[in-house]
């Protein structure tokens, strides 16, 4: 039995009679001058000696049982701060919804409106509704699979962007501690069937590449196929390798430093160039007619080639998969195959946004090195007969 009483600590509160009075057991309902209070529970964990507050909103009847359920957590080896902090840390976890939104604040700082209204609008529509209400650090590959599954085969291309910004809220999730791991990329691929071919469905398969690229090499060299060749190995968007000039390649770097105003952020980034890059470029270097700085893959008139005639390089090598869908390739191909390589770093090698804290993250690896472990490696599946070539994450 307590030794203390409902009436008597009325009375303590009512003459605000500051003191720590004991009930027993380790109980204590402790009045300040000035007469707040609060319940403390006092107990012996590790040899150290600790008073864990309780708070001012239960009765004493209801004190004497958080009590006692702490002592039995001390008992079975629990220390009973620990486990308040850890709930308090459960409590604080977003749900997708805020996550999501949290994300969107922070990546669509560097995104124009268009681009920044489409993220949020797609996860508003086809994830909110499944995985909008639960916490980030309850969702597994299940759920995201069941997600997708509706419009996986009939809308495969908005199956795809919404999967990639699922991932990029779990991998914001990720760096901010609110989730114990990334996105779980390769696990949500087994879950799902494969889409189609055809339609709308852009992309070629990641396995079908290096005997394609083999086919084109095969193929009469021209300025249109050496750029098609560039674009996939560098994992670039069109645009990128249509203006790119001589002047923005780092050879002793080993580096395409490509300006802001060919970037869809408008954010200046450099791609590191594997050894199958820089042989096209040495291949693209006999149509170079002045040494000033001009572009690598000219078109007619020293112009920058067209969108059509990249696409026409393609479709003449007998695929129908677009140019940029190689880069969803790439992005398959690192999640699928390189999955000891941070999806954050293929997520910086395909110039997407990536924030801060996703960076900092990874602060203590070389980010920069582990790009160029990636990129080369991708280099050495597509032209190397397609034998993954397996890298650490860090060098």
């Amino acid at each position: 039995m307590g030794k203390l009483t409902v009436k008597g600590i009325e009375k303590i509160l009512r003459d605000k009679q500051a003191g720590r009075y004991a009930d027993g057991d380790g109980l204590y309902l402790h009045v300040r001058d000035g007469g707040s209070w609060a319940w403390v529970y006092r107990y012996a964990f590790g040899g150290k000696r600790t008073d864990l507050g309780l708070g001012s909103t239960y009765t004493l009847e209801q004190a004497r049982t958080r009590a006692a359920v702490l002592r039995q957590a001390v008992k079975g080896g629990r220390d009973p701060t620990e486990e308040r902090d850890r709930e308090k840390a459960r409590l604080s976890i977003p749900t997708f919804k805020e996550a999501a939104k949290a994300c969107h604040v922070e990546q669509a700082k560097g995104w124009d409106a268009k681009h920044a209204a489409a993220w949020l609008a797609t996860l508003e529509q086809h994830a909110f509704p499944t995985l909008g209400k639960l916490r980030v650090d309850m969702i597994e590959p299940s759920h995201i699979a069941d997600t997708l599954r509706p419009i996986w085969l009939t809308t495969p291309v908005v199956a795809r962007k919404v999967r990639q910004r699922i991932g990029a809220v779990l991998n914001f999730s990720y760096a901010h501690k609110w989730r114990a791991t990334e996105a779980p990329v390769k696990s949500v691929t087994i879950l799902l069937s494969r889409q189609p071919k055809g339609g709308n469905f852009e992309a070629m398969p990641w396995a079908a590449v290096p005997d394609w690229m083999a086919r084109l090499r095969e193929q009469p060299e021209t300025i249109a196929r050496l750029a098609l060749q560039f674009t996939v190995l560098t994992a670039a968007r069109s645009k990128e390798t249509r203006f790119a000039k001589w002047g923005e390649i780092d050879l002793d770097a080993r580096d395409w430093n490509r300006p802001a105003e060919h970037m869809k952020r408008r954010i200046p980034h450099t791609i590191s160039l594997s050894d199958a890059a820089l042989a096209v470029l040495e291949q693209a270097a006999r149509y170079r007619t002045t040494k000033a700085d001009c572009l690598i893959f000219p078109g007619k008139s020293g112009k920058p080639l067209s969108d059509m005639t990249m696409a026409k390089a393609l479709r003449t090598s007998g695929e129908t998969a677009t140019v940029h869908g190689f880069r969803s390739t790439f992005k398959d191909w690192a999640s699928e195959q390189m999955g000891h390589i941070p999806d954050a770093v293929s997520e910086a090698a395909l110039s997407h946004a990536v924030s801060d804290a996703v960076i900092a993250a990874y602060r203590r690896t070389p980010f920069n090195a582990m790009r160029r472990q990636l990129l080369d490696a991708w280099a050495s599946y597509v032209s190397g007969g397609g034998k993954v070539v397996r890298l650490s994450a860090a060098s």
